[in-house]
């Protein structure tokens, strides 16, 4: 008879955490585990969590990144409710409840907890506090996290910077704690070379002219409008340097903007989401990443696996 293993995550959205849940629900041993996946409905990773073969998908309509009160009390219910249904059906064996992302794992424990499911395990990919936010707001997450590691019985880290920080803060609360940084395939990136230039004739710049890019989310927390300032920086002592960002998100509408306002529409390409990074590292001269936090980015283990430099802010996991 197979454990049930359920992971939680708020958003299936093109990132890091979202592509490693997915990568691990599709692995995990099928032989003595059966893997569940309950997020918020949304990302773009959403077709691809419901094509997992063996993987029971289940979204949940009001599990949402901002904080809701009303939507968050009923997220909770709807997680306590299929956690309870999948432990019937389990027949006492223990289920294995995992979180991910700061949202569902508040919600998601504290569901689990109520549920009467053990063990509970969170792994923190990046905190959802950090010092750019209002003292209260921080407080009140940290607070949260320090409450919630009670009921918590394992945690997961994907660096040692997150790791000794939330030493620091009291959040692992004496729990265990393991170190398992971010993983990528790197088979996907060591053949990159042999179709060096087909994203830059798809963008139309020239072989030679530098290109320097960001890989990231259109939110705050990368802060893309660092990038669009360093842009502007480089291109006056470089007139033939390129940008590239590739992502969407919250902060799309101001960044083109602010790259109108710069007067470098014409060397700035803005790609949406995309999924073939292997591709865009590869026809990239330097990688920047302007994140006023993090966990454990994966554009940069991506970018030293195809040996293309990253630039990067020196905060945490970076």
């Amino acid at each position: 008879m197979r454990v049930p293993v359920v992971h939680i995550i708020t958003m299936l959205e093109l990132g890091g955490a979202q592509q490693n849940t997915l990568h691990t629900v599709s692995h995990l041993d099928r032989v003595h585990f059966q893997p569940f996946l309950i997020a918020g409905p949304g990302g773009i990773l959403d077709q691809k969590a419901r094509e997992l073969a063996d993987v029971p998908a289940h979204f949940v309509g009001d599990l949402v990144r901002e904080i809701r009160p009303v939507k968050d009390f009923l997220a909770f219910l709807a997680l306590r409710r299929k956690l309870k249904a999948i432990t019937r059906n389990a027949q006492r064996k223990p289920v294995v409840v995992h979180t991910h992302s700061s949202k569902a794992g508040i919600l998601g424990r504290w569901a689990a907890w109520s549920a009467g499911v053990k063990p509970i395990i969170h792994t923190f990919h990046g905190f959802g506090f950090n010092s750019w936010q209002k003292a209260p707001v921080r407080i009140a997450y940290q607070l949260a996290e320090r409450i919630t590691s009670r009921i918590t019985d394992a945690f997961i880290m994907v660096s040692q910077a997150n790791l000794r920080e939330a030493r620091r803060l009291g959040i692992t609360n004496g729990k265990k704690v393991e170190l398992i940084r971010s993983g990528i395939p790197l088979e996907e990136f060591r053949f990159a070379p042999q179709v060096r230039g087909r994203l830059r004739r798809e963008l139309g710049i020239p072989d030679k002219a530098p290109v320097v890019t960001q890989i990231a989310c259109f939110k705050p927390q990368k802060a893309p409008l660092d990038f669009v300032a360093v842009a502007k920086l480089v291109a006056a002592q470089e007139e033939r340097a390129f940008f590239v960002m590739a992502g969407d998100g919250v902060l799309r509408k101001q960044v083109e903007e602010r790259v109108s306002t710069t007067g470098l529409e014409e060397r700035f390409r803005i790609l949406g989401w995309r999924q073939d990074v292997a591709q865009i590292i590869n026809d990239t001269d330097v990688i920047v990443l302007t994140s006023l936090w993090e966990g454990l980015p994966r554009v940069l283990p991506q970018a030293m696996a195809v040996g293309v430099p990253a630039v990067v802010t020196r905060v945490d996991g970076s």
